[in-house]
């Protein structure tokens, strides 16, 4: 994993456990995401001194399709059509799933429970997080979600899920993602709203397969400052 610990001058009050996509790794990913700024030129760890931010790391997975190993949280066959096959992904998401509910719970223990924690993720590290979130048996304060989909969407829409309830979360996706196309951050919207969830949706013009900057990073930061009690 990848660990960004607070600034030494702010006392560690909040955990961010965030995903990276398919075919990159956290100590790859870390740095870039955090060099995306807000309006202001802050990044986020600046405009949140007091928040821990860790990066687990994908496992390194055979890819049935381009016959080589890759780093991912579980094997797809197509980006264009990310539900392709998307049956063959139950065993290896489960395994994944494993890893990320373990890591909340160690968190949890340091900052004094779940609710101080946010999960999140982008691409394939979004979709794993989700069905992590939908397994998770206390409460976090929220969840962010950047250029996503939801594989096995059928085996969760229409399922009340307890500790998901009015649960907010934040999706972003922008327009001309070449990756992962917009629709289906929609349809992950909708499935997150019709189990329940309080859904803050937000698109943009541009930003490929990445967070808008510096729109994407100033609405992640409001988001962040609306389900923790943080200042700054």
């Amino acid at each position: 994993m990848e660990i960004v610990q607070p600034q030494p001058s702010s006392r560690h009050e909040y955990t961010v456990v965030f995903l990276h996509g398919r075919d990159s790794c956290a100590s790859e990913f870390a740095p870039e995401f955090f060099e995306s700024q807000a309006s202001d030129d802050r990044t986020l760890p600046e405009i949140f001194p007091q928040v821990k931010w860790v990066f687990p790391t994908a496992k390194i997975l055979p890819s049935a399709r381009f016959d080589m190993e890759m780093s991912q949280w579980f094997d797809m066959w197509s980006t264009e059509d990310p539900y392709e096959r998307q049956n063959e992904q139950q065993d290896e998401l489960d395994s994944t799933v494993s890893v990320i509910l373990q890591i909340i719970k160690e968190e949890a223990a340091i900052v004094g429970g779940p609710q101080n924690i946010i999960l999140g993720g982008i691409s394939q590290g979004c979709a794993s997080a989700i069905h992590a979130l939908l397994r998770q048996e206390a409460r976090l304060a929220g969840f962010i979600g950047l250029s996503s989909w939801l594989p096995l969407k059928e085996t969760i829409a229409n399922t009340t899920i307890g500790t998901t309830s009015e649960m907010p979360a934040l999706l972003a996706h922008c327009e001309d993602d070449g990756v992962i196309a917009v629709k289906y951050g929609e349809e992950l919207r909708d499935v997150l709203a019709g189990i329940g969830m309080e859904v803050e949706w937000c698109q943009y013009e541009d930003g490929g397969h990445w967070v808008n900057e510096p729109q994407g990073i100033d609405d992640i930061a409001r988001f962040m400052h609306r389900v923790l009690p943080v200042t700054g």
